[in-house]
C-alpha cells in the first residue's frame, strides 16, 4: 500500500534557461530566430498577422428569443395512467399537490404512453394524440383557463411597497374677493 511518506517526489521537467551562450543551442536570439515581430514581443493569443481572425469572420447572432412564447409544463398520458385511478377528475390544483406540475405555468398534455382508465382531465391544452388517447379510454379531455388562486392577504399590498402616495387637497386657491381686499388695503394704506 502506498502512504504519503512513501509516495515518489514527482518530476518536474526544468525550464529551458535561454539566452546562455551558443554552446547551449538557445543563446543570442533565444529560440525566437531573426528580428520580426515574433522575435520583439508576445504576440496576443487570437492575433494572425493583421488578416481578419476567426472570431470576427464567423456570423454571429443569429436567431431570436420569442417574447411571446407560452411557457408550458408537460405531463404525458403515461403520468396519468401511473398516478391516477380510473375516474378520478384531474385539474391543476391536484397536479401541483403532487408535485407532477410547475408553479404559476399552464399545464400541457402530450400522447406519450397509453392510457387505459378513464379519467377527467381539465387541463389548459392537449395535444392531438393525448385528445384521442384520454377519449377512447371513455374519459373527457376539457380545455380550462388558467386562473391563479390568491390568498385574501396577498391582495392587500401596502402602500408602502406600491410607491403611491395619496395627494392630500391643497388648501383652496384664494378668491377674487381676497384680492379686491387685498387692493383695498393696500391703497388705504399708501393714502
Amino acid at each position: 500500500m502506498i502512504t504519503l511518506d512513501k509516495i515518489n517526489a514527482v518530476k518536474k521537467k526544468k525550464r529551458k534557461r535561454v539566452g546562455r551562450g551558443d554552446a547551449s543551442g538557445f543563446g543570442k536570439t533565444c529560440g525566437r530566430g531573426t528580428k520580426g515581430q515574433k522575435a520583439r514581443s508576445k504576440i496576443r493569443p487570437g492575433f494572425e498577422g493583421g488578416q481578419m481572425p476567426l472570431t470576427r469572420r464567423i456570423p454571429k447572432r443569429k436567431g431570436f428569443s420569442n417574447i411571446f412564447q407560452k411557457k408550458f409544463s408537460v405531463l404525458n398520458v403515461l403520468d396519468l395512467e401511473k398516478n391516477f385511478k380510473a375516474g378520478e377528475k384531474i385539474d391543476y390544483t391536484v397536479l401541483l399537490k403532487m408535485g407532477l406540475v410547475k408553479k404559476n405555468r399552464p399545464v400541457k398534455v402530450l400522447g406519450n404512453g397509453e392510457l387505459k382508465r378513464a379519467l377527467m382531465v381539465e387541463v389548459q391544452a392537449f395535444s392531438s394524440q393525448a385528445k384521442k388517447k384520454i377519449e377512447s379510454a371513455k374519459g373527457k379531455a376539457v380545455v380550462v383557463q388558467m386562473t391563479q388562486e390568491k390568498k385574501a392577504k396577498d391582495q392587500k399590498i401596502p402602500e408602502k411597497k406600491i410607491g403611491l402616495k395619496l395627494k392630500q387637497k391643497k388648501p383652496s386657491q384664494k378668491t377674487s374677493q381676497d384680492k379686491i381686499v387685498r387692493k383695498v388695503t393696500k391703497e388705504s394704506k399708501t393714502r
